[in-house]
C-alpha cells in the first residue's frame, strides 16, 4: 500500500448541445511522479456544460476520498468558473449548481487548492470524458487499483472494468412522471401571435376553457395517483390550472421556471410580421440557437438551461409522483427534446396545440422515456369550433 502525501484531481466536463448529452472525467494522479492513481468517465445524460463540470469534480473528489484520503489535495479544471466559485471567489448564481457545488464542498479537505489551467493542459481529463460520451448513458470508463483500499498504489495499466448494458427504465424503480398540459387557446394562440413572457397577458377564451375542460375530464379519467398540480406564473397558464386543479380535486402551486420565453420586440407579432420587420436577425434565430428572439428576448440556450434546471428541481421535490404541470410551447417542447438528446432547433419540427397533453417519465437514475407528445382528448375543442373524435 502507498502513502500518498500530494495528489492532483484533473476533472472536466461538457455537453454536446449546452444542454444536450453530457458527459464528465476525472483523473487522480501522484504529485511527484505524476503516476495514475485513478481514473474515471462516465455519460451522465443531458445537462449542461456547467453540470458536467461539476459532475466531474465531484467524481474527482470521490476517486481522492477513495484512494488518497488524507493527502494534500489540489485540483485543476479548465473552468474558470467552477474554478472560482468553489474558491469562494465567484457567487453561485445559478439554481442547478448549488446542490453540485455542496456536495463537491463536503468532500473536499478544506486547505484545498482550485487551480484553473488551459484545456490543452487537461487533455486527460477530457479524453475520458468524449469516451464516456461516445457510449451509451451511464457507460463507466477508466482504470482503477485493483486493490480497492484506500490509498492503494493503482496503475494506469490496469485494465477497465468490464461495460455493464443499462437495465430497462422499468427495472428501476417507480419513475416521477411530468404530465406536461399546454395551457388553452388565448386570443393570441388563435391568431398565432408570438406571446411570451414579457408581453401582453391574455387569459382564455371561451374555446380556449373549452379545451382545457376536455383535457381536465381527460386527465381525471387517467389519473389513478394523488397528483401534484403545478402551474406557470402567467395568466393563461394559470387560469388553466384552475379548472384542471378543480376537476383533480388538488391544490395548485406556481413554478417561475415554467413560465414561457420571452421573444423581445417580436412579441405580439406574427411569425409573418416579426420576419418582415427583421428578417435578418429572424432568420438567425431560427438556426441559432444562441440568438436572443426580437434583440433582447430569449435565447433557446437560456430556455433550454432553466428547463433543466425547473425540470431537476421538479423531479427532486416529487420523486415517484404524478406532475401535472400547466405550462407553454416553449418549454414543453425543450423538455421533450432533452429528454429524446435532440437538437434544440429540434423544437421547430414538433407541434404541442392548446391544451394538448404531453407526457414525460423520469426513471430513477435519471433515465426519461417519452410516453405520449401533443395528445388531444375526445371532446377536445379547436379554434375553427370543430371537435376532435
Amino acid at each position: 500500500m502507498t502513502v500518498r502525501r500530494s495528489v492532483v484531481v484533473e476533472a472536466d466536463g461538457g455537453s454536446r448541445g449546452n444542454p444536450g448529452p453530457a458527459a464528465y472525467g476525472a483523473v487522480l494522479r501522484d504529485s511527484d511522479s505524476g503516476e495514475v492513481i485513478a481514473e474515471r468517465g462516465e455519460r451522465i445524460g443531458v445537462a449542461t456544460n456547467n453540470v458536467a463540470e461539476y459532475r466531474g469534480l465531484i467524481a474527482g473528489l470521490e476517486l481522492y476520498r477513495r484512494y488518497a484520503d488524507g493527502a494534500e489535495l489540489e485540483v485543476r479544471l479548465d473552468s474558470k468558473l467552477v474554478v472560482e466559485q468553489m474558491a469562494g471567489r465567484w457567487k453561485i448564481k445559478h439554481p442547478a449548481m448549488r446542490p453540485l457545488a455542496l456536495e463537491a464542498n463536503r468532500l473536499a479537505p478544506a486547505d484545498t487548492a482550485y487551480t484553473w489551467v488551459p484545456r490543452e493542459q487537461n487533455t486527460h481529463a477530457d479524453r475520458l470524458a468524449n469516451e464516456a460520451l461516445d457510449g451509451p448513458e451511464g457507460r463507466v470508463v477508466g482504470s482503477t487499483p485493483e486493490d480497492d483500499s484506500p490509498l492503494g498504489a493503482g496503475s494506469a495499466d490496469v485494465e477497465a472494468p468490464a461495460v455493464q448494458l443499462p437495465r430497462p427504465p422499468w427495472e428501476l424503480g417507480p419513475p416521477t412522471t411530468l404530465v406536461l398540459v399546454r395551457h388553452g387557446e388565448t386570443d393570441h394562440t388563435r391568431r398565432r401571435l408570438f406571446s411570451g413572457r414579457k408581453g401582453a397577458d391574455p387569459g382564455l377564451s371561451d374555446d380556449g376553457r373549452a379545451q382545457v375542460r376536455a383535457t381536465a375530464d381527460w386527465l381525471a379519467e387517467l389519473t389513478q395517483q394523488e397528483p401534484v398540480v403545478v402551474s406557470s406564473p402567467l395568466r393563461r397558464a394559470r387560469e388553466s390550472a384552475d379548472i384542471v386543479a378543480a376537476r383533480l380535486e388538488a391544490p395548485y402551486s406556481v413554478v417561475e421556471g415554467l413560465t414561457e420565453a420571452s421573444f423581445g420586440t417580436w412579441e405580439g407579432l406574427t411569425y409573418a410580421e416579426a420576419a418582415e420587420r427583421d428578417p435578418a436577425a429572424f432568420a438567425t434565430w431560427l438556426s441559432d440557437v444562441d440568438q436572443p428572439a426580437g434583440g433582447s428576448g430569449d435565447s433557446l440556450t437560456a430556455v433550454a438551461e432553466r428547463m433543466v434546471s425547473t425540470r431537476e428541481q421538479l423531479l427532486a421535490d416529487h420523486p415517484g409522483r404524478l406532475v401535472v404541470a400547466l405550462t407553454h410551447l416553449t418549454p414543453i417542447k425543450l423538455i421533450v427534446g432533452q429528454a429524446l438528446e435532440m437538437p434544440l432547433t429540434s423544437m421547430f419540427r414538433t407541434e404541442v396545440g392548446p391544451a394538448s397533453v404531453t407526457v414525460v417519465a423520469w426513471y430513477p437514475g435519471g433515465q426519461p422515456v417519452v410516453r405520449l407528445l401533443n395528445g388531444q382528448p375526445a371532446g377536445y375543442v379547436h379554434h375553427d369550433g370543430s371537435a376532435a373524435r
